[in-house]
């Protein structure tokens, strides 16, 4: 079935369920009203229904190829990229003053999850320059924003980040890629990288990769990496273009899924690199853009389970099986009660993500200024990658299940999503290392950002009451035995923490979730859909958050009682 972009959705959760509001009322973006977000939805719900939707499967079929050193992408990929480019897209949250649109990050998500759920393989190549253009904004020098922002932000070249190493994958600090001072500014980059996305293809006129390395003076670990702008084709200073760089493709890799996304093994031998920030910096650097992209991931996961809801509904509507007590005679799959659980599930479950992604970004907008939000924005992108990309997972499971037998058949589509967002939980920071990042790092001012959170959904819980009197107090009773779950986390010793990582995130996701069920069921009023879908989520799925919670506060003595060695019981 068509592809169909959620923009009411959207529109709805910025209206009702997070804070937008406050957004609009500061003065970089002052002048963006109703009607101003409404043409623009529409217009990225058009681009992406329209142009970018039917070349998902062309794009699977089709994938991308590697012929005489060049990549060439599938058909039609070319084309909808422009029109992106040209609709100004990819400088959704660049600076007005390099040639941006200046949106908020809140809306740029909201498009991006459009374009995700349209075509997860085509929209990682506008992502990845929208997350470039902002690291050089932030911390590139005034020569290289002039010479390389207008040329990124028009599409006439492309953005990719080079991190990732063989053997030095999440250990970024393992990298042995190095950069040699030419004497002239500039520096000589030699080293290889891995899973490279969007690393090389046919539609740009150049290609420019921010790549980690390690000075001859650099420390070893994190602390001693810093970070290139290394072209494919070296710009003159009038921005054209002259001799081709030591940048080459080795190799595309052969993947489970977005087929129609290069992801190239990169060689760099010698080729000339320009320092972006400071030397040993590069990290601090890179994580700039690594943040703009863990919360597009985290919609990647939302727009899948979108699409796949999509899919999995129209197929529901349309296939006769069976009888139920609801219909007389033989009716479609949709009168079953357990296709109604799992379709409500799905439907659920990327309401909880998107709201969580976006409230997100709200605190991240707001944060520039209150750095309450900025504390709480950063708390809440693991949150967010994690559970958005596991919600496109399940969802995208449940998908198949719900067509049965068909969705075990590539045409009907199902397959594919799955098979595309399965790489979501894995890239730009595995699930576990969001987990990880959750309890640690983020729980480092011993709780004060989760807390303020918990006090947000028991304020909203205490003002529900009224006109929903169960649903708020179950809301309520969770948030306030998660309160308890952060205070022991935070008592925990750093292993037991580790070892309850992942679950202790779900919980959390879990309840904000119901948090933003419970704020648009306020919104729907009683009787409305959106009312009912509440008492789906927090009747059903929000009593997940207590064993979650039992499993987080468990220890780690039992994932160590048996020695390595042992494990196979062979």
């Amino acid at each position: 079935m068509p592809y169909h972009a959620p923009a009411q959705d959207l529109q709805f959760i910025l209206k009702n369920v997070v804070d937008f509001a406050r957004v609009t009322q500061q003065d970089r973006f002052g002048d963006i009203d109703h009607d101003t977000l409404e043409a623009i939805f529409q217009e990225a719900a058009k681009l992406s229904n329209d142009v970018i939707a039917p070349l998902n499967r062309i794009g699977d079929i089709e994938g991308a190829k590697l012929e005489n050193g060049r990549v060439t992408t599938a058909t039609g990929f070319a084309n909808a990229f422009q029109q992106i480019a040209q609709g100004g897209w990819i400088g959704m949250l660049a600076d007005p003053d390099h040639g941006g649109m200046g949106l908020p990050l809140s809306v740029a998500t909201a498009v991006n999850e459009m374009m995700a759920g349209a075509c997860l393989s085509l929209s990682l190549n506008p992502l990845m320059t929208q997350g470039q253009i902002e690291a050089l904004e932030q911390h590139a020098s005034d020569d290289i924003k002039a010479l390389y922002l207008p040329k990124l932000l028009s599409g006439e070249w492309t953005g990719t980040m080079n991190l990732t190493e063989a053997g030095a994958g999440s250990d970024v600090g393992a990298l042995r890629s190095t950069a040699t001072p030419n004497g002239d500014g500039s520096y000589a980059i030699t080293g290889q990288k891995i899973f490279i996305t969007w690393g090389d293809h046919d539609f740009a006129d150049n290609l420019c990769h921010l790549v980690l390395a390690r000075l001859p003076d650099g420390a070893a670990g994190t602390k001693g990496i810093s970070l290139f702008m290394v072209p494919k084709f070296i710009p003159k200073s009038d921005s054209s273009l002259g001799a081709q760089n030591a940048v080459s493709v080795v190799s595309l890799e052969h993947k489970l899924g977005i087929h129609g996304s290069p992801t190239c093994v990169m060689d760099y031998a010698g080729a000339k690199g320009w320092l972006i920030g400071e030397e040993h910096k590069g990290m601090h650097c890179m994580f700039t853009m690594m943040n703009n992209a863990r919360l597009g991931v985290a919609v990647q996961g939302v727009g899948c389970a979108e699409a796949a809801t999509q899919q999995a509904l129209a197929y529901a509507q349309d296939r006769i099986q069976g009888r139920t007590a609801q219909h007389n005679g033989q009716g479609t799959i949709l009168h079953h009660a357990d296709v109604r659980r799992m379709l409500l599930t799905m439907r659920a479950d990327t309401f909880a993500a998107r709201s969580i992604a976006l409230a997100c970004a709200v605190s991240l907008d707001l944060g520039g200024d209150d750095a309450a939000q900025k504390a709480q924005g950063a708390f809440l992108i693991p949150i967010a990658k994690s559970f958005g990309t596991d919600v496109g997972h399940e969802v995208s499971q449940m998908g198949i299940q719900v067509h049965g037998g068909m969705g075990y058949i590539e045409e009907t589509g199902a397959a594919q999503l799955a098979r595309d967002v399965r790489v979501t939980s894995i890239y730009e920071g595995t699930n576990g290392i969001q987990a990880i990042d959750l309890v640690t790092r983020k729980l480092m001012d011993t709780g004060d950002a989760a807390y303020g959170l918990l006090d947000n959904i028991e304020h909203c819980a205490e003002n529900a009451r009224d006109e929903f009197p169960a649903l708020a107090k179950q809301v309520w009773e969770a948030a306030e035995t998660l309160r308890e779950g952060v205070e022991a986390m935070v008592a925990l010793p750093q292993t037991d923490r580790l070892a309850g990582a992942v679950p202790f995130l779900r919980a959390f996701a879990r309840v904000l979730g119901a948090f933003a069920h419970l704020k648009a069921a306020g919104a729907g009023g009683l009787g409305s859909d959106r009312a009912y879908l509440a008492e789906f989520y927090i009747g059903r799925l929000l009593p997940e958050y207590r064993f979650l919670l039992t499993q987080a506060l468990h220890g780690a003595d039992d994932l160590y009682a048996i020695a390595a060695d042992d494990l196979n019981f062979g």
